[in-house]
């Protein structure tokens, strides 16, 4: 049986914070294998180093050493310019405390990001999206006259709308109330379905874990447990 295509390929990853005479070790020595399509969950304590491998895997930070392949690109070799340029198209992100910019309305903080990366009918896709995500009546909103759980729609539709073949969330739903933090995650779950990304989630929910096909538990700038290295000793036993 053939193997699925690797999003995410990371061997002896590291992330160095502070000065060369007080360096912060923040990663130490990340190896980590995520296929195609796949939707996992990244748990472990506040300060385990969660946000922090997320960010070099989305290339929002560059890490210190190591190697990384993200959706074909070689992260390790990319400087901060390169990494803006991978990103755009590969990667959607969203946020717990949403980003949208307060002086455009919801589709203008979808298609804008769309416009400056080149893409065509960035505003139509703006909108598709925005219906898509159920904010098809709200797309001459701005912020302010949203509801949290409306501004994370509008992020998951930004997010999603240049089709990304990655999805990185981080705690999504941290500033919402539990039925709405449930409406988000079935939503950004659904969306995923639909384009076929691969999602990986930062969550302190178990609920939200548990809807996952992979979960990866972080400490001490470690993986310390995967479940699914778990399930394929038990398959081999």
């Amino acid at each position: 049986m053939t193997s699925p295509p690797l999003a995410i390929s990371a061997r002896n990853l590291t992330l160095t914070l502070g000065t060369p005479a007080a360096p912060v070790p923040i990663l130490r020595g990340i190896d980590l294998d995520i296929a195609a399509s796949e939707v996992v969950a990244l748990l472990g304590p506040s300060g385990s180093g969660k946000s922090s491998l997320m960010a070099v895997l989305s290339g929002l930070e560059r890490a210190s050493g190591g190697s990384l392949m993200v959706a074909g690109a070689d992260f390790a070799s990319l400087d901060e310019d390169g990494l803006a340029a991978a990103r755009r198209g590969r990667i959607g992100i969203v946020l717990q405390a949403f980003h949208l910019l307060p002086t455009m309305t919801a589709a203008e903080n979808v298609a804008t990001p769309m416009e400056l990366a080149g893409m065509p009918d960035a505003v139509a896709r703006a909108l598709a999206e925005l219906e898509a995500v159920g904010l098809g009546h709200r797309t001459g909103h701005y912020p302010a006259q949203l509801s949290g759980g409306e501004q994370q729609r509008v992020a998951i539709a930004r997010a999603t709308a240049p089709r990304p073949s990655l999805i990185f969330a981080d705690e999504p739903t941290g500033n919402l109330d539990a039925a709405t933090g449930r409406e988000i995650i079935d939503l950004l779950l659904a969306r995923r379905a639909e384009t076929g990304a691969t999602l990986l989630i930062i969550t302190h929910d178990p609920s939200l874990a548990a809807a996952c096909e992979r979960v990866l538990t972080m400490a001490d700038g470690h993986i310390v447990s995967d479940s699914a290295a778990r399930a394929a000793a038990a398959s081999a036993a």
